[in-house]
Parts: C-alpha cells; structure tokens; sequence
C-alpha cells in the first residue's frame, strides 16, 4: 500500500523543500533590508517576497488535499504531475512577485488552474468510489469501456 503512494509522498516533499526555500528567501530579505521580526513592513522589495511566501503558505493545505485525494482516489501518475505543474507555477509565482506585484499573474495562473484541476480529478475520484462502494457502480471504469 505504501509504494502506492510513492509518487505522492515525492511531489510533497519536494514542496515542503519549496516551502523552506521560500522562508529562506524571507530571511535572506530581512537582512539585506534590515527588517527586523516581527516587522513586516518596510521595504516595498521585502513585502513583496514576503507576501509571496506568504501567500504561498495559505495556498498550502489546499494543495496538499488536492493533491493527496485525486492521487488516492483519481489516478497517483496523474496527479504527481499536476503537482509537478502546481509547484512549477508557484515558482514562478514567488520569482515574479520578488521582482513586481505583476510578475506574480503568470504564475498565479497555473498555480490556480492546476489546483482547480486537481480539485476535479478528486471530486470525480471521490465521487466514483463511493458511488461504486455503496451502489456498486464503477463509474471509471463503464467510461474507460467506451474507449477501448
């Protein structure tokens, strides 16, 4: 069971890394423009990478349920990449928002399409298991019939 969540687990830590390494960027932030905690104003260079880590977090547990669901109950490949996709976006998300309050639209954008699909992918994975758990009906797989 646990080499079934194998990809899931990789994808999660190698966020938690992202997440470090934006807290990192806070730091590094706080010292060259000498703000010191619990401030979280002063530069507008500073409150920009802050705001980016910042953002990232709360955006965090949605993508970890996401991520986990459809990986469990859609398809683990599938969602491992869209994980990919998501982390590869909130990377772009961070770096745009270091250098301007625009550059953070691109990055913004995959971030929250790929959350969105990965929030169908676990609607529809939830969905079938209990449709076929309680009614006995495998959705997924009548579908995948009619695509031999």
């Amino acid at each position: 069971m646990v080499e079934d969540s194998v990809l899931l687990a990789a994808v999660s830590l190698i966020s938690a890394v992202q997440q470090a390494y934006f807290a990192k960027q806070v730091g590094n932030a706080r010292m060259k423009y000498k703000i010191a905690p619990p401030s979280v104003t002063g530069s507008p260079d500073f409150e920009r990478i802050f705001r980016a880590q910042q953002n990232s977090i709360e955006f965090y547990p949605l993508f970890l349920v996401v991520l986990w669901t459809s990986g469990l109950f859609f398809n683990q490949e599938v969602a491992s990449v869209f994980g990919c996709v998501y982390l590869f976006g909130r990377h772009v998300y961070f770096i745009g928002y270091a250098e301007s309050t625009k550059g953070r639209i691109p990055g913004f954008k995959i971030g929250l399409a790929m959350l969105f699909i990965l929030f169908i992918l676990s609607f529809l994975g939830t969905a079938n298991c209990l449709i076929d758990k309680y009614f006995d009906i495998n959705l997924i797989k009548k579908i995948s019939k009619l695509f031999p």
